[in-house]
């Protein structure tokens, strides 16, 4: 053995003896203030606005049916497009079948966005900047948050947390599951943009319009 050799192996001897060093603690960025609800609400209210979004809050499933009932008939959006799941099926189920379209596998792209409206469901929605995160498992799911000139977007309030650390474990853990499918689209506002001339126009590269049907 080298000299080399006998100076690393002690080293490497020395290195074993020693405690393990303790990690540093991780810095909270965000830090959580743990609002209420209606603290939740207020804050994602004003954040969407903020940039052109609108909030409907509805104190029940029965009363978000009605809603979005007038809603579409405001918009003339006969059929509505949605995305096929149980929240959106349950807000749509006094639609008539003609009245809705829901999405399939190898929908038409230019199809879809001759919809009026198209209904999503949100897994999660973020405080403190007003977006929505909805998960897809399909092209045409992700292609009905951006297709339609309308997009409407239900969810519960117990949905909200305050910013994106808080909702980060639950992420995680959704795109840590061997079936998980598809992307996470995280929605915030109507599209926007100002590259010409800086003037602000809604609707160029996805929906002029978002709506989110906030229930409980």
């Amino acid at each position: 053995m080298s000299s080399r050799d006998n100076i690393l192996q002690r080293i490497r001897t020395e290195l074993q003896k020693a405690p393990a060093p303790e990690q540093p603690p991780v810095p909270e960025v965000w830090p959580r203030v743990n609002p209420s609800s209606e603290q939740l609400v207020e804050q994602f209210t004003t954040a969407l606005e903020q940039v052109d979004g609108e909030v409907i809050r509805c104190g029940s499933m029965d009363e978000a049916r009605r809603k979005v009932t007038e809603l579409a008939e405001q918009l003339d959006a006969k059929p509505v497009g949605a995305v096929d799941c149980p929240a959106c099926r349950d807000l749509l189920s006094d639609f008539p079948a003609d009245r809705v379209a829901w999405t399939r596998d190898g929908w038409d792209p230019k199809q879809m966005a001759q919809l009026p409206a198209g209904l999503v469901a949100a897994e999660l929605l973020l405080a403190d900047t007003g977006t929505c995160v909805v998960v897809n498992d399909t092209a045409e799911q992700r292609l009905m948050c951006y297709l339609p000139p309308v997009c409407l977007v239900v969810a519960q309030v117990d949905r909200l947390v305050e910013h994106m650390p808080a909702a980060w474990e639950e992420i995680a853990r959704r795109t840590a599951e061997p079936q998980q499918r598809g992307e996470f689209v995280f929605i915030t506002g109507p599209s926007r943009t100002a590259d010409i001339e800086k003037i602000l126009i809604l609707g160029v590269h996805g929906p002029r319009r978002l709506l989110v049907i906030l229930v409980g």
